[in-house]
Order: C-alpha cells, then sequence, then structure tokens
C-alpha cells in the first residue's frame, strides 16, 4: 500500500475529513477514518494507520484543561478495563476475517443511533466503583475486534455527570488510553507492519490540517448541524459494511 499513490492520496483525503470532524464535534477521527479505511484495506492495516493521528490529536486534548488528575483517579478502574479488553480482544482484528468488518459496521450504526435518539442517561456516583470496569471491558473488547473505541465509553462519559469541559478532557483521556492500548493488541497479535507505521506518521499531516480546517468550519457553522449529518454518515456507513461483508 505504501508504494501506490492512489491509496495513499485516498489515506490523505479520509485524514482530512476526519479531521474536519474532530475539530468541529470534538471526536470521531479514528471512527470515521476506521469506517473508510476499511473499506480499501484490511481492519488490522486500517487501525495501524489511525494510531498515530488518533495517539497525537487526543493526546493534546487530554492534557489541555486542569481535570487530568481528578479524571485520572475517578476513570481509572474504566481505562484499565479497556486495556484488558483492547488486548483480549485484538486477535479477531488481526485475524481480517469479514466478521471483524461487519462489527465495525454494527458498531458504527449502534453508536450514531444511540447518540442520535437515545435519551441522556444519569449514572449515580456510587455506581461508578463497578460499573467503570465492565464499561471498560467492554469498550475494550469492542475496540480489539472492530478498532473503534467509541462504544459504550462515550455515552457513559456522557452519563456521569461531567462538566463540559471536564467531559472533553475525558474523551482525550478515554481516546488516548485506548490507542495505546489499541497499539499494544495489534503487536502482540502480529498487526503490525513498519510500512504502515510510516504511513500512520505520515497522516498525522492531513488529519493536523483537517482539524485546522474543522475549527475554522466550527465559526460558521452551527455544531448540531454538523453533528447530525456527521452522524447520519456514519450511520449510513455502518451500513454498507455490515451487509457488504455479510453479502
Amino acid at each position: 500500500m505504501p508504494n501506490d499513490p492512489a491509496l495513499l492520496a485516498a489515506v490523505a483525503v479520509i485524514f482530512v475529513l476526519a479531521g474536519i470532524a474532530k475539530g468541529v464535534v470534538g471526536l470521531g477521527l479514528p471512527t470515521l477514518s476506521m469506517g473508510l479505511l476499511t473499506l480499501m484495506v484490511a481492519p488490522a492495516q486500517a487501525a495501524t494507520l489511525l494510531l498515530a493521528p488518533s495517539f497525537a490529536t487526543n493526546l493534546w486534548q487530554m492534557v489541555v484543561g486542569p481535570h487530568l488528575r481528578p479524571l485520572l483517579r475517578r476513570l481509572w478502574p474504566m481505562l484499565g478495563g479497556a486495556c484488558l479488553g483492547t488486548v483480549l480482544g485484538a486477535g479477531s482484528l488481526t485475524a481480517g476475517s469479514k466478521a471483524a468488518v461487519a462489527g465495525l459496521g454494527v458498531v458504527l450504526l449502534l453508536y450514531a443511533a444511540v447518540a442520535l435518539w437515545a435519551p441522556r442517561l444519569r449514572v449515580p456516583r456510587d455506581v461508578e466503583g463497578w460499573l467503570g470496569p465492565v464499561i471498560g471491558v467492554a469498550t475494550g473488547l469492542v475496540t480489539g475486534a472492530t478498532g473503534v473505541f467509541v462504544v459504550p465509553a462515550v455515552p457513559y462519559l456522557q452519563a456521569i455527570g461531567l462538566e463540559k469541559d471536564e467531559l472533553v478532557q475525558a474523551l482525550g483521556l478515554s481516546f488516548t488510553v485506548s490507542t495505546v492500548a489499541l497499539g499494544l493488541g495489534l503487536g502482540l497479535n502480529g498487526g503490525f507492519s513498519s510500512p504502515m507505521v510510516l504511513t500512520s506518521l505520515l497522516a498525522l499531516v492531513p488529519a493536523m490540517l483537517g482539524m485546522q480546517l474543522g475549527q475554522h468550519l466550527r465559526t460558521r457553522m452551527a455544531p448540531p448541524v454538523f453533528r447530525f449529518w456527521f452522524l447520519a454518515s456514519l450511520a449510513l456507513l455502518g451500513v454498507w459494511l455490515a451487509f457488504g461483508s455479510l453479502l
């Protein structure tokens, strides 16, 4: 793949689009890029390609703000569970089966449906001690199988009563940890190849460019409108991946 100019150009366009989504709504770069990349390459290759852009953009989101230490104290059970689940589940992603592609499609569809139509949930603080690790392991298993680390972690983080700035930083923390765990899982299961890692590093450029464009677009376009069309597009992509892989 790194020697194919057409595929490299397509990867660059995908990361620009994913970066735009990240710049406008604060999330979506790994989710959108994973879904689109899987249309062209195997799931493990797609996951390897998104590692560097996902890590860099989410690390920045994680460290900017005053809430990192209290969030680490509060969320470490969920984060530990996510690491464990991701490493345990990464074997199915590196196997390159049609089931992994279909699973990715289902996850994208469910994520879009929950984000668009589900009622706002509330999780009491006194159940976080046992529910956090369960959510973490479930998120990790989904991550290991599909390369997408938003379900059910994002709905859970939205339901535990974080303030806006805390939530943004918590999402960056969760996504950063999941990206590292995904990289570890891929490495342990033979999913890495040095050309793909190099291409992932190069993909930082279009991803950052897309983020800049997205932040500029956010000042000119209502984020709820963009969010609706972004999630609707994810749902359609999920349907395409799920049914296309099965057929």
